[in-house]
């Protein structure tokens, strides 16, 4: 049977679907082609919208979940045209969706991009809703990404750690037992950065952080929005861009004096910088040289990456380009993976890292026959 898995990725930042074509060697991925297709304007604010209460939303919910799975299915063409590969040759396809409420604490997290829909259009099998098991288990679903880094980097010497820093960051550390590996979302990573540069900006980001870095810090700010709850819970855990939002921000704007936009930019480049380095100190007390790989949007933040440099002394800081594994397309691998780990009956979470009762097989399968 073939070896051939397809993954499929759309963050939390919603600026498009990543879509990789990967064989696997044991568990070592070998990158074939790559896609990246941005979401059409009009349905990245539909998406966008679903990310808050609002009207009528079981009705749109639904909507979008075909409207999401059809263009998963046209990112599949494209890279299969890329490569001239056939639907027949791929064994299975692992799909994220597109997360619109992450809600572990009410016993849900809800991704769309109906799995069933994706197979039909694309003649392959999916394999899809990764998430829900594990909080079936009493875990948070998240991060599933470092049962990755385990399986993939865990030969590792040294004490390294991983930042997947898309629009929420999560870190996880490599290497060491499954049981003793932990992970966990360090709070937003690039989701109210783009947010408010889409607000003040033409685009969906600030390249390279240029327009953060031509502001100042507002200490008074940073300091309100560290003081989230959410910094002082024990690991594991795990947060969405619900969380972290536009509004919740603006509250904190409303109650001060006008800020030049690019200051609050700068701000909250800092807040990210800040949140992730106070997750990572405490953790490597006493470790001799240690080392951090980047991947996601994030990477390509000269002015948030030149920060951590500041912030970790003595840290060895690098992108997952030094792994072998290019950054752009890790969490896409990853649900591959996670494809062949459901389809290899192997489970996809670690415990430890989620807080589930136990290791499971994750995801649902959604056949094309």
């Amino acid at each position: 049977m073939s070896e051939l898995y397809i993954g499929l990725m759309s963050g939390t930042s919603m600026d498009g679907i990543d879509a990789v074509l990967v064989r696997f060697h044991g568990e070592r991925p070998e990158l074939l082609a790559s896609h990246a297709q941005p979401w059409p304007v009009k349905v990245a604010n539909r998406l966008h919208a679903l990310c808050n209460p609002g009207v009528n939303e079981i009705d749109r919910m639904g909507e979008m979940d075909q409207i999401v799975a059809i263009h998963f299915a046209g990112a599949v063409r494209a890279l299969l045209a890329k490569t001239g590969h056939h639907p027949s040759q791929i064994r299975a396809i692992g799909s994220h969706g597109q997360t619109i409420r992450h809600r572990p604490e009410l016993g849900f997290t809800l991704q769309i991009g109906n799995g069933a829909r994706l197979a039909v259009e694309t003649g392959i099998d999916v394999i899809c809703d990764f998430r829900a098991k594990d909080v079936a288990l009493g875990g948070q679903g998240a991060p599933l990404v470092p049962a990755f880094h385990q399986a993939v980097f865990g030969s590792i010497k040294g004490t390294s750690m991983m930042l997947n820093a898309g629009g929420v960051a999560n870190l996880s550390d490599i290497p060491g037992p499954d049981d003793q590996v932990f992970g966990f979302d360090t709070g937003p990573g690039n989701t109210l950065m783009d947010q408010w540069y889409r607000k003040h900006k033409e685009g969906h980001y600030d390249a390279k952080g240029a327009w953060g870095a031509s502001g100042w810090v507002n200490q008074d700010l940073l300091n309100r929005l560290l003081g989230h709850p959410y910094f002082h819970m024990p690991h594991p855990k795990s947060t969405g861009r619900e969380t972290f939002t536009l509004p919740w921000m603006e509250l904190f704007l409303a109650e001060r004096p006008p800020m030049r936009p690019e200051d609050v930019q700068r701000t909250l480049l800092e807040f990210t910088a800040r949140s992730v380095a106070d997750a990572i100190l405490p953790l490597a007390t006493g470790v001799h040289e240690p080392e951090l790989f980047i991947c996601g949007g994030g990477v390509h933040n000269d002015a948030l990456v030149y920060r951590l440099v500041d912030l970790l002394p003595g840290w060895k800081i690098d992108s997952t380009d030094a792994l072998g594994l290019h950054p752009d397309w890790v969490e896409a691998i990853a649900f591959a993976w996670l494809a062949k780990s459901f389809l290899d009956g192997r489970a996809g979470n670690l415990s430890a890292v989620t807080g589930a009762s136990r290791q499971a097989i994750l995801g649902c399968l959604c056949p094309a026959g």
